[in-house]
């Protein structure tokens, strides 16, 4: 995730709020087509999330049979702080979804 993208997430607030409704519907012209979008979008972000930060957390792994030895790495630690701090998967689609930064099609 690059530099810029994480500071955009960085500014979603994590926090639930109403949205409104209408103005979701105008944009697609059915309120479950918009839910749709929404969610799909909301899937492939939470894919990409988990697999940057499994890519992330790799790094940090011991291949060794000792099973009782574990480490705590501070920056392993950090890296999951950031994670868990961004908002929901959902609630960044749902923003993208009213700054106008999805692309969608109907099929026909």
């Amino acid at each position: 995730m690059s530099y810029q993208n994480k500071r955009s997430l960085s500014s979603i607030n994590p926090l639930v709020e109403t949205r409104d409704v209408v103005a979701m519907k105008e944009k697609t012209g059915n309120l479950y087509e918009s839910i749709v979008v929404i969610s799909k979008r909301a899937s492939q972000i939470s894919v990409n999330m988990k697999e940057e930060l499994h890519k992330k957390l790799d790094e940090f792994t011991v291949h060794g049979d000792n099973l009782e030895e574990v480490h705590e790495n501070k920056e392993q630690i950090e890296i999951s702080r950031i994670y868990e701090r961004m908002a929901n998967s959902s609630l960044q689609s749902i923003n993208e979804f009213n700054d106008d930064q999805i692309y969608y099609r109907k099929k026909q």
